[in-house]
């Protein structure tokens, strides 16, 4: 059964970055696709940034294309979003999720993962 654990979170200024990590457990992370969500207060989760098993080419929410980048290091197991740029808006839980699919895309779809985190608050304040 695979297990996410992220980590990283905390607060940061606006205009400062701050990287997340997605560890994962009990299976390889090479074989699942890994997606990044937030929630804010008051709204919906939404999908940020996603990376294929295949690691072809992340895909990422319009509003934070240049801003987020998503990696993957196979060899420790885990997942990264790095923010840069940040700005209050960007003040959410940040989750990661993970499907098993061996695929060379990704979606950012709620509905395509099966296994989630527990999620890490950021918070952009000054």
């Amino acid at each position: 059964q695979l297990q996410l654990v992220e980590s990283g979170g905390g607060l940061v200024q606006p205009g400062g970055s701050l990287g997340l990590s997605c560890a994962a457990s009990g299976a390889f992370v090479n074989y699942y696709t890994i997606g990044w969500f937030r929630q804010a207060p008051g709204k919906e989760r939404e999908g940020v940034s996603c990376i294929s098993s295949l690691d072809v080419s992340p895909n990422h929410l319009d509003s934070v294309k240049g801003q987020f980048t998503t990696s993957k290091d196979n060899a420790k197991n885990t997942v990264y979003l790095q923010m840069n740029s940040m700005e209050p808006n960007d003040t959410a839980i940040y989750y990661c999720a993970a499907k098993s699919k061996l695929s060379r895309d990704c979606m950012l779809s709620i509905s395509d993962y099966d296994y989630w985190g527990q999620g890490t608050q950021v918070t952009v304040s000054s």
